[in-house]
């Protein structure tokens, strides 16, 4: 991954955790997130699969993402596969 993508990826993902935090209760499909952040569906899929492996959001039964209660506050591209906070 280039640097120039890792550091626009981990803005992304800045960004997200943001929204999630700043908005409790905040839950989103995939098409609404990548309505709400303007990102394409391979990007969002790929950011709402980093949140998930690093335990900051869940995926629901309704096709939902929703933030983990008591999960990390901040992921990082170079922490999300391994599920550890920034």
């Amino acid at each position: 991954m280039s640097e120039s993508h890792s550091t626009q990826l981990d803005q992304m993902l800045s960004r997200i955790c943001g929204e999630y935090l700043e908005m409790p209760g905040l839950s989103l499909t995939r098409q609404q997130a990548q309505r709400l952040w303007g990102i394409d569906e391979h990007t969002c899929a790929q950011v709402l699969t980093m949140l998930l492996e690093a335990g900051f959001l869940q995926h629901t039964r309704d096709d939902s993402y929703i933030r983990v209660t008591g999960g990390p506050v901040r992921v990082s591209h170079a922490n999300a596969s391994t599920g550890t906070p920034s």
